[in-house]
């Protein structure tokens, strides 16, 4: 059975590649990407991962579906186009034979009160009316959207966002790419839509707190308006659309939980806790 990633080269994709190689190292692995030269980048084309040419925008490249066992659809990056770009390609993989489709959607789905739900709740719609068997993992929040810009925190002694006392039960991107590669390889996944968080969440404060202990440097949590968190965002170079998408998201946080979730359903997918948030606040110290 061959298992075929899309996005390959980005950030999750290449993740889960590693992840798929790491536990079946003979699997049949494809990685769809827009330049396939660079999934050598990804560092796992050598441990026999082939590269063909997609992109979710050219019909041209749906060629690459041929054969395919389990489509991994990693959700575009292309807000308020992703629903249209999805559509292809689970078109595509109908007409191309894919058995199975895998489609990183977003924690809670319908029952999400965030703005960047809307596309996620469309493509799960559509996935589940197209007749192919699929599996649906909702994603969290990835930590990594939490200790991105850790250097302009120390920097100004100040983490901003909207959440409140919101409560974030994420989890790295390495988690979820464990989840995509244990249902891509394993049988029983199909019609199953998993709710897919962090064990142990924590407040914006609790990550100030954190950041403030490994470094040793004062820094707090700034509460915003959601109005203030998108304007603030735009001065960091933001399309104001995305921006306030993501204010949007902070605000959820804070007023329903939007990104809370108890169920440790991921760790029990993939076999282990998920990893701490001072161990992902520790490496992002590390890297700066």
């Amino acid at each position: 059975m061959t298992i075929a990633i899309t996005g390959a080269t980005g950030q999750l994709g290449r993740l889960a590649l590693a992840a798929l190689k790491a536990r079946a190292p003979e699997a049949a692995v494809v990685a769809l990407a827009r330049d396939p030269s660079r999934v050598a980048e990804a560092g796992v084309a050598e441990a026999g991962v082939e590269a063909r040419a997609f992109d979710y925008t050219l019909p041209e490249t749906f060629s690459a579906l041929e054969g395919v066992g389990v489509l991994v659809l990693i959700s575009s990056n292309a807000v308020g186009q992703r629903f249209a770009q999805h559509k292809a390609v689970i078109e595509a993989a109908k007409a191309s034979g894919v058995g199975r489709v895998i489609y990183t959607s977003l924690l809670k789905g319908e029952g999400s009160t965030m703005k960047l739900a809307e596309e996620h709740v469309a493509t799960e719609a559509l996935l589940k009316a197209s007749g192919l068997p699929f599996t649906i993992l909702r994603n969290g929040w990835y930590t990594e959207n939490s200790t991105g810009a850790l250097g302009a925190a120390l920097e100004h002694g100040a983490i901003i966002g909207a959440s409140g006392e919101g409560r974030f039960s994420s989890a790295p991107r390495a988690d979820y790419a464990e989840a995509i590669a244990v249902t891509a390889l394993g049988a029983g996944h199909e019609g199953k839509i998993y709710e897919l968080a962090g064990d142990t969440a924590f407040t914006a404060a609790d990550l100030a707190a954190e950041v403030a202990r490994q470094s040793g440097k004062p820094v707090a949590f700034v509460n915003m308006s959601e109005a203030e968190y998108a304007k603030a965002l735009e001065g960091f170079g933001l399309h104001p659309g995305f921006a306030a998408i993501l204010a949007d998201s902070d605000a959820q946080t804070g007023a329903a939980d939007a990104l809370f979730d108890d169920s440790r359903t991921l760790s029990t997918l993939i076999g282990r806790p998920t990893t701490p948030l001072a161990e992902t606040v520790r490496a992002a110290l590390a890297a700066l």
